[in-house]
């Protein structure tokens, strides 16, 4: 039996939310293989990261090389990068290897405010990471910051995929969770067609590890054989069931329930 293999290469967080740990918790729920590169290590909890301590480059590398060459990769997203350096391997490897399916998720700033991409880090991820990716889903803030626009509106959001797609990805995803209203929409631009996803707004805290857990998602779907508006469309009625769901755990943002396709048809036959 043949088992999609799904490669996350990003930090861990060690109050199992974000990151590594969310990202191998949702390949279990869609029944994918997971295996991680960590690029960094993060003590952090719901309320705030206390700490990161970066590995070198070359062991980041390393990981990469390990992975390929025994096991094999379907897909690979990528997550917190850190730094120039890490940035600049993470991007190497990807374009010396035909991956079918690369989603670069650009964490840049944790829930709390903390720093997650170094600022000297940021033009290099813009010209390294995106032209190598099937699939950039930034949020508004990181849109912003990458596309170099302030976005208020639709139309400003569909500036900035314009303007990300420029930098040579295939397809971007904005995502809405930080907009206003009574639905969270997210915007894909594949180069030439828009496509709305809108999903009803939870009122929740518990978000901790939202944008990991929707490109780890949309990964997953995509190594099953799904379109991108497929994937997405999956992906995002997942998101919005693991927020409902979500654990009242620690005194901050706490973590989705990963596992909540089970739960919700209990709770809904």
């Amino acid at each position: 039996m043949m088992i999609g293999r799904a490669l996350t290469i990003a930090g861990s967080d060690s109050g199992g939310g974000a990151g590594v740990q969310a990202d191998l918790k949702t390949f279990s729920a869609f029944g994918v293989y997971g295996m991680s590169v960590i690029t960094s290590v993060t003590a952090q909890n719901t309320v705030k990261v206390h700490g990161i301590a970066g590995l070198e480059p070359q062991f980041v590398g390393l990981q990469f090389e390990a992975v390929l060459t025994d096991i094999g990769i379907d897909g690979v997203k990528t997550g917190m990068l850190y730094d120039a350096g890490i940035v600049q391997t993470v991007a190497s490897k990807l374009r010396q290897n035909s991956i079918p399916h690369v989603i670069v998720d650009p964490v840049m700033v944790a829930k709390g405010g903390d720093q997650l991409l170094e600022a000297s880090a940021v033009e290099i991820f813009k010209r390294e990471m995106i032209p190598v990716s099937t699939l950039v889903t930034p949020n508004i803030p990181e849109a912003e910051l990458l596309a170099g626009i302030p976005i208020r509106t639709e139309e400003d959001i569909q500036d900035a995929a314009i303007k990300i797609m420029d930098m040579g990805g295939r397809a971007v995803l904005i995502k809405g969770g930080h907009s206003q209203g009574n639905h969270a929409v997210d915007i894909l631009f594949d180069g030439t067609t828009f496509t709305k996803f809108a999903s009803e707004r939870i009122n929740s805290r518990n978000t901790h590890g939202t944008g990991c857990t929707y490109s780890a998602a949309i990964l997953s779907n995509l190594i099953q054989g799904h379109s991108m508006i497929e994937a997405v469309r999956i992906s995002k009625s997942f998101i919005t069931e693991a927020i409902r769901y979500a654990f009242s755990l620690g005194k901050g943002h706490g973590p989705l329930n990963h596992f909540v396709d089970i739960q919700s048809i209990q709770q809904n036959p």
